[in-house]
Parts: structure tokens; sequence; C-alpha cells
């Protein structure tokens, strides 16, 4: 008898703890707007662009969901219609992925004031705003290199024998270049795969992260790179002679956008959080804080930020300057250009 007595005790203090925390988090959820975001310094400088406007607009506070990309895809995947967070910031070609299985909901664009005073290429798609640009290009060490570089074909002249990294974790750039010096395109690609084949002996490693490469750079382990621009300005801050080079084909334009999770119940909510984040304070902070470009115009950057070279101010720099792989190709090929540029080239 004592023993049921005390059962029906615990049972009824789980049902009302259960019932206390249901109603927690009902509350906790009311009264916040959840971000999906990679951790560390993209949350950092997301925060400080968004959080103070955010909460003085809407009254609301920023929660995060923080993760890798490929996990964050993989819960709004788990929690299709009805999502853990409310809107996701991923990489331009993976949002293509979301939008292809409907996790996504299309961006009203006339409830957003700052559409104005963005460059065209923000909005990538119905359901995707880019929030920063960065490029994937040519630098190299002008204490090591003697003769410049200007183009991407320079990366396979004989000097550069033994003195030239490439990313292994995304080749999509150098593929791509390769493929427009012979005739063709992402979509072609296949026009240039012997020529970048070709390239394997300029090759003095394979980088598996920035930091990597930036490593490389800094000790001369390597003479000359293709990689991410905030990494070059990194080294150039640190005093390493490296010069950032805009091949006269362009450079490969990497966009961060912001998307919004279908099924969120803020969705004005998500308007307006997009609409802070184009704002021109908010790209001041975005494009400084990642190194990056900003995609309003009218963002307020420092003289020394604002010039730099494969940073871009202006909207004919982006049409000179900046080639954007087509995002839908490049999520459907990613897979198979990192196997075969593995199998073919990195071997």
């Amino acid at each position: 008898m004592e023993r049921r007595n005390w059962n029906g005790v615990i049972w009824v203090a789980f049902y009302a703890l259960t019932f206390f925390m249901g109603s927690a988090s009902f509350s906790h959820a009311a009264d916040s707007f959840v971000v999906s975001i990679w951790g560390g310094h993209w949350k950092e400088v997301i925060d400080k662009a968004t959080a103070a406007p955010f909460r003085q607009k809407t009254g609301l506070k920023l929660e995060y969901d923080v993760g890798e990309t490929t996990d964050r895809l993989a819960r709004a995947r788990a929690t299709k219609g009805a999502p853990q967070a409310d809107v996701s910031f991923t990489t331009s070609h993976v949002a293509r992925l979301y939008a292809s299985e409907g996790l996504l909901e299309d961006i009203n664009v006339s409830k957003l004031t700052q559409a104005k005073n963005v460059v065209k290429e923000t909005f990538r798609g119905p359901n995707a705003v880019a929030i920063y640009g960065t490029i994937y290009t040519i630098c190299y060490r002008t204490d090591m290199i003697k003769r410049p570089i200007a183009s991407w074909e320079d990366l396979w002249s004989p000097e550069l024998k033994g003195k030239l990294i490439l990313p292994a974790f995304d080749p999509s750039s150098i593929i791509v270049a390769s493929a427009l010096l012979s005739g063709g395109n992402e979509f072609s690609w296949e026009k240039g795969w012997d020529k970048l084949k070709a390239l394997r002996d300029n090759v003095a490693a394979f980088y598996s992260t920035g930091i990597q490469s930036m490593e490389m750079l800094r000790r001369g382990e390597a003479a000359v790179g293709v990689m991410n621009s905030p990494n070059i300005f990194r080294l150039q801050q640190e005093g390493i002679p490296v010069k950032l080079v805009i091949p006269k084909e362009k450079a490969i334009m990497n966009m961060d956008v912001v998307t919004i999770l279908k099924g969120t119940k803020k969705l004005e909510e998500a308007l307006q959080y997009i609409d802070i984040l184009l704002s021109p304070e908010a790209q001041a902070t975005i494009a400084i804080g990642f190194n990056g470009t900003p995609m309003n115009a009218n963002a307020p950057l420092p003289k020394e930020v604002a010039e730099r070279p494969g940073i871009f101010t202006k909207p004919e720099q982006w049409a000179t300057q900046a080639y954007i792989i087509d995002e839908a190709q490049r999520a459907t090929m990613l897979d198979t250009w990192k196997e075969k540029f593995r199998r073919d080239v990195m071997r």
C-alpha cells in the first residue's frame, strides 16, 4: 500500500514537472526569435550587428541554434514544417538544397525597406538573401614570386612548379577557373579537366582548412595560393608580403545567405530581421567582422577597408571582377567534383 501511494506521488510530480517545463518552453519560445547559424566568430559578429536593433524593433530577444552547415541542414529536414529555428544562415549553394526540399519560405522583397539599397546580386532566388560576399582568388608572396600574376592561366607557369597550394575541401573555384580557361564553365566543367590535371606538378600541397593555408604562406612553405580573401587580408594585416590578385577572368565569388525556415510562426519578424541585416549599420559591422564585401552600397566602411582589392563597394566591381558559380549546379555537383578532384588531381 505504502509503495503504491509513493508511486502515485511520483507520477503526479512527474506530470506536474512535465507540464511546467512545457509551459516554460512555450513562454520561452513566445518572447524569443531563434537563429540557426555557425558558432564562434560568425555568431558573435551577427549578434553584434542585429541583437540590439531587433530587440528594439520587435521586443524579441535572439536565441541561437548553433552547428555546422550539414548538421543544421539535417535538423531542418528532421523538423520540416515545424522548425526549431525561425531563420537559418548557410552558404548560397546549400540554400538551394534547403529550397529543393521545401524547407524555406519565399521572401517578400517588397517588405524589405533596404531592398532598394543593395546590389542586385543580394537576392539569390526567391528564398535566400546574401548578407556578405568573399572571393576565392589567387594570392602570392611578392618576396618569393618576382613575375606578377594577373590571370588564372599564370598558375600553370613552369616557374610555379612545387609552389602552389589548393583547397581540398571544396575545389569548386579551381575547377570552374580551369573550365573557363578551356572555353567551358560550371555546366561544361569537363572541358577543363585535362588542363586541371596538368596543374598537379605545380602543387606543393592541398590544404584542408583556411588556417592551414595561412600557415603555409606565412612560413614560406608555398609561394602561391588559391585562397579565400579574408584569409589573405589577415596575412596582409600581419605584415606578410602577400598580394591579392583579381584575375582578368574574374575571381570566384562566394556568399553566405539568410533564409526563412518554412513553418515559422514569426514570419513578419523574420522579414524585419533580414531588413536589419541589410541596413547600412549592420552591413558595415558584418563586412568589417568577416573581412568581406557588403551587399548594401551605403555601408559606412573605413577607407582602408573599402579600398582593399577584393572588397566590392560599387555595382560595376561585381560586374567586372566577380564570377558567381551557378548555385544550383554547384549544389548538385559538389560531391562529384570533390571525389573526381581527389582521384584525378590530388593523387
